[in-house]
């Protein structure tokens, strides 16, 4: 169920809102947080099928804030979604025109549910600083994509270090989850020896090589180099060191799984499948409290990793 409000006030879309829970049954009780989205016109409505997908595991309020010309009247047309066109969530869309554009916030603010946490969530281009954005400060957790947020992501990555605040996080460090999950389980086998130094193979635009690099150099206190490759098919490869030779997780350009080489073992076939952007999505909504591991390889893992040539 669709229903539009053009040219409309937050008082309206409240009302509207109340009106339709107790036409069609749509409870904000079982919403366990609101979910603020931050996007352009264009890219729109690819956030919200994003967030919608999310919503599912978990149920929350969605204020989609689309930011149009600063030019012109001011003007809020907004439209709800609940239902099926929904997904396990409510979704209000405010769509800001003119002055309006620059106060956002106070767009926002009547819109969220009550003693519930917010998040706040920027699908392409986030502020220099998240956690001082009019926005963002009101949120628990802010979520980034460093991948659009500069054409280098060491550069994007930089910038999102030097503004870091407590409750910060970025779709790029979930994209490299499960890397990090069987490399750890890896390294919990015989024959338990240090890390020597490590490789990072991946592609000259992912930002989750730069990252993953970055938690192991902060995890395992040795040297990193990080290659580029030629492929843009984020992380490829890692090669763990050790006194007993080189431990390889290698994932085919494009592939689903990967391949686990330990010295004295046969090569194992592990499923490594590419992580959706509704799944990375919806991981970062499971904790509200700040990722301690994320800040530590961000803020000083990301420092000591070095760089080789393709």
């Amino acid at each position: 169920m669709i229903v539009d409000l053009p040219d409309t006030t937050t008082t309206e879309l409240s009302k509207r809102l109340v009106k339709i829970r107790s036409e069609v049954g749509a409870m904000a009780l079982s919403r366990v947080l609101t979910l603020v989205v931050v996007v352009d016109d264009v890219e729109a409505e690819e956030a919200i099928t994003i967030a919608n997908e999310a919503s599912r595991q978990h149920p929350c309020r969605i204020i989609v804030i689309v930011q149009g010309e600063t030019r012109g009247r001011a003007r809020l047309d907004g439209q709800i979604r609940v239902g099926g066109d929904a997904g396990a969530s409510e979704v209000v869309v405010a769509r800001l025109v003119g002055r309006v554009v620059a106060h956002a916030d106070s767009i926002v603010t009547p819109l969220l549910l009550a003693d519930s946490p917010i998040v706040v969530w920027w699908p392409r281009h986030a502020p220099k600083a998240p956690a001082k954005d009019p926005i963002g400060s009101m949120a628990q957790r802010r979520i980034t994509d460093s991948v659009y947020l500069a054409k280098n992501p060491r550069t994007a990555l930089r910038r999102l270090a030097d503004a870091y605040a407590a409750g910060d996080t970025d779709l790029a460090w979930g994209r490299i989850t499960r890397w990090r999950g069987l490399l750890a389980a890896a390294l919990d086998q015989a024959p338990y020896e240090s890390v020597e130094s490590a490789v990072v193979v991946g592609a000259p635009d992912s930002p989750s090589a730069d990252l993953l690099a970055a938690w192991l150099h902060a995890r395992l206190k040795c040297p990193v180099r990080l290659r580029r490759s030629k492929e843009s098919s984020g992380v490829i490869a890692v090669e763990l060191t050790r006194a007993s030779g080189v431990l390889e997780l290698h994932r085919p350009v494009n592939g689903n799984a990967a391949t686990l080489s330990t010295p004295g073992q046969p090569d194992r076939t592990i499923a490594l499948a590419h992580r959706s952007d509704a799944e990375c999505l919806a991981e970062e909504l499971r904790r509200l409290d700040p990722d301690d591991v994320y800040q530590e390889a961000l803020t000083v893992g990301l420092a000591g990793v070095g760089t080789a040539r393709s």
